[in-house]
């Protein structure tokens, strides 16, 4: 299979989160994108998408977005690429990332015209298939109603749900459409678009007129493996600030009136996202885990009550132990047990809350 580069390509990165943003863009240019843009928010996002539709500017070939974000997070930046009228480039490839990879919030960016969905934690070979998958294999564009963006069927993973979702039955029922200057949905029902553009993301990666697939050659997947690996000690730093924060948000809670407790619970809430996000990138899936069952426990509606708040210490005490004792992969023995005592305080702190 013919090798890629990707040094004429500019990424548009979306990250309201420094540490992850640094990191996936340096893995991007280990990958070797030639061009990434980094920016906090969806915010900065539709403002630098605005800029490139000037000439003199550099145009963006792709997007790899955040989902949760304030205050314009992930799928509002979506909506607005796809169905804004200041948008530069309806049919800009989108990528979208996030730790909670619940196939509600996977359904609604693919409902929104996401062209992949990235879940974090993320490896070197996931962001590749990722960018892959959009270049060689990129879905056709479509237009109802009801609906503009990529071909959501190849997402479809059981037959039931691909004939509830069909928005067409047959292409001699469609418009064939070959230019993108065509941005209009259809009014009636009844009509439907489909859009066969040039690959024009293929000839940036692989030259003018390629038409095969390819791959990326494997240097570069172990540069942006090396990089992972380079970064797995700055993770440990950044995590237990990030335990400290939740640390003090419990204390503070202790203090407070049940208003000013939801403000607490959804900051950590916010926080345990982040963890649960990044822990198996950098071979810690014990901190994923713990911060996914923390995530869900501080989603509201959530108790907060005292016995909510040592439900929360007993997940951080957890993921202290994890790099205390720098527990990696699944922990085995060590790992088990200590799945087993957080489920235990979690089941104690239930039952005295019931009594």
């Amino acid at each position: 299979m013919a090798e890629f580069s990707l040094e004429r390509f500019t990424v548009l990165l979306v990250e309201d989160n420094r540490y992850v943003a640094n990191i996936m863009g340096a893995l991007l240019r280990d990958l070797s994108v030639g061009n990434v843009i980094l920016v906090r928010d969806g915010v900065e996002a539709i403002e630098c998408l605005k800029d490139s539709a000037d000439p003199n500017e550099r145009s963006i070939d792709m997007i790899i977005s955040d989902m949760v974000m304030s205050p314009i997070d992930g799928q509002i930046l979506l909506k607005w690429v796809r169905q804004g009228r200041e948008s530069p480039d309806r049919f800009l490839p989108f990528i979208m990332m996030s730790g909670a990879a619940d196939s509600e919030n996977v359904r609604e960016a693919r409902d929104q015209g996401a062209n992949e969905f990235l879940a974090k934690p993320f490896s070197a070979e996931s962001v590749a298939q990722r960018v892959l998958q959009i270049i060689n294999q990129p879905r056709q564009f479509v237009a109802t109603r009801d609906y503009f963006g990529p071909d959501r069927h190849r997402h479809s993973e059981n037959e039931s749900e691909l004939e509830t979702e069909r928005r067409y039955a047959d292409e001699s029922d469609a418009t064939i459409v070959y230019s993108s200057d065509k941005k209009v949905r259809p009014k009636d029902a009844s009509e439907i678009y489909l859009f066969r553009l040039p690959n024009r993301l293929r000839e940036l990666a692989g030259g003018l007129g390629f038409t095969e697939s390819g791959e990326l050659p494997v240097k570069f997947l172990e540069e942006a493996d090396n990089l992972l690996d380079r970064k797995a000690l700055d993770f440990h730093d950044w995590a237990l600030e990030y335990l400290a924060k939740m640390s003090g948000l419990c204390t503070d809670a202790k203090q407070e009136g049940t208003t000013e407790r939801l403000s607490s619970f959804k900051e950590i809430n916010l926080l345990a996202h982040e963890l649960r996000g990044q822990g198996g990138t950098f071979g810690y899936p014990l901190i994923t885990h713990t911060g996914k069952s923390l995530y869900h426990f501080t989603s509201p509606p959530c108790p907060v009550d005292d016995d909510a708040l040592e439900i929360i210490k007993a997940h951080i005490d957890t993921m202290r132990v994890v790099f205390r004792d720098k527990i990696t992969g699944d922990g085995g023995d060590v790992g088990r047990a200590l799945k087993t005592s957080l489920d235990q305080a979690i089941r104690q702190q239930g039952k005295s809350a019931d009594q």
